[in-house]
């Protein structure tokens, strides 16, 4: 397992990070801590979770995944283990919270509280990169980083991150984090895979230039990558089968995930990736890891069986006749996921 910093922090992580969003419903207790001991035996030692996690609409849930992650992590020797979770901030319209009730800001009094209920789910007295689940636009950035800064400071965080944040909004935090000299966000989490590439318009070139690293989310575009949704199929128990019966909201999110174009799209990418000997998955995770501004690609997954293809991707070297005819497509059947 090749390895990878995580922006001007010095901490390596191996360039998979297992995600664990699923975790606590999709995938039980017993598969999750399976597919944990598998990614650690196949040298992944970077986990990513979150206070909210699992994502609707099981919302009733929350904390879940922390405390399965934390049940793991007491079996392994802290220091062999990168552990990243988030505070949820508004939420992204998502926060309900069984973590604490009613809606919750990223200002010191909510980031603090959040922080001492994920280190009592995760049962550990500190958290390697804490992030920002989503933007705030109700608190000021300097309140938010000030409050951060107050962690790193106490030792309960080693780094901080943000995530699902645009390019204006990550380049004012780090200006503000040089103007006041607090902690800044050494990583950015946001959506990004063959259907989705608006990351490379600007962001792409703020974390060159800042060394910012990208932990991408969803580089299967959360399982349409897979083909599992190809020719009409709505697979019993896969995510956008559960949210096409769900809310308008997951209804709507459904609709931007599996359209004519992101058909097309992954039939495209099926016929490359074969061309390879390889699967779609393993092709789409490793095409992530082409890309110079990414730190380590977060995946996710519900049973051994797709944790295999994933952490296969890093024993790939994809040839540069494959990554252009990606971008060929790209240019050609633009913005799949609009």
């Amino acid at each position: 397992m090749k390895r990878r910093f995580l922006g001007r922090t010095g901490i390596s992580v191996s360039e998979i990070c297992l995600g664990t969003m699923t975790f606590g419903t999709m995938a039980d207790e017993s598969t999750s801590i399976a597919c944990l001991d598998e990614a650690f035996e196949a040298g992944v030692d970077f986990i990513d979770t979150a206070e909210i996690y699992p994502v609707p609409p099981d919302r009733k849930y929350a904390g879940a995944s922390e405390e399965i992650c934390g049940r793991w992590l007491a079996t392994k020797p802290r220091d062999a283990v990168i552990v990243a979770t988030k505070v949820a901030g508004p939420g992204g319209g998502w926060y309900l919270g069984p973590v604490r009730n009613g809606k919750t800001s990223l200002d010191r009094h909510h980031i603090e509280r959040a922080v001492e209920g994920s280190l009592r789910r995760l049962q550990t007295d500190y958290i390697d990169l804490y992030q920002t689940h989503w933007p705030d636009p109700a608190t000021p950035i300097e309140a938010t980083l000030e409050a951060l800064d107050r962690l790193v400071e106490q030792g309960k965080v080693r780094a901080v991150g943000c995530s699902n944040q645009d390019a204006h909004g990550l380049m004012k935090s780090l200006w503000m984090s040089d103007r006041d000299g607090v902690t800044r966000y050494e990583t950015i989490q946001n959506n990004f895979s063959i259907l989705q590439r608006s990351f490379e318009k600007g962001l792409s070139k703020v974390c060159r230039e800042e060394n910012v690293g990208l932990l991408p989310y969803s580089p299967i575009g959360g399982g349409v990558l897979s083909g599992k949704y190809l020719g009409g199929k709505w697979p019993a128990g896969a995510r956008f089968s559960r949210y096409r019966e769900g809310s308008t909201r997951t209804q709507t999110m459904t609709a931007r995930f599996i359209n004519e174009r992101t058909s097309e799209t992954t039939q495209r990418v099926a016929e490359i990736a074969d061309g390879l000997g390889i699967s779609p998955v393993t092709f789409s995770v490793a095409w992530t890891l082409t890309k110079d501004f990414v730190a380590s690609t977060i995946i996710g997954v519900t049973s051994l069986a797709q944790l295999a293809e994933h952490l296969a991707a890093s024993d790939v070297a994809l040839p540069s006749e494959a990554v252009a005819a990606i971008d060929a497509l790209s240019s050609e059947i633009r913005n799949p996921m609009e």
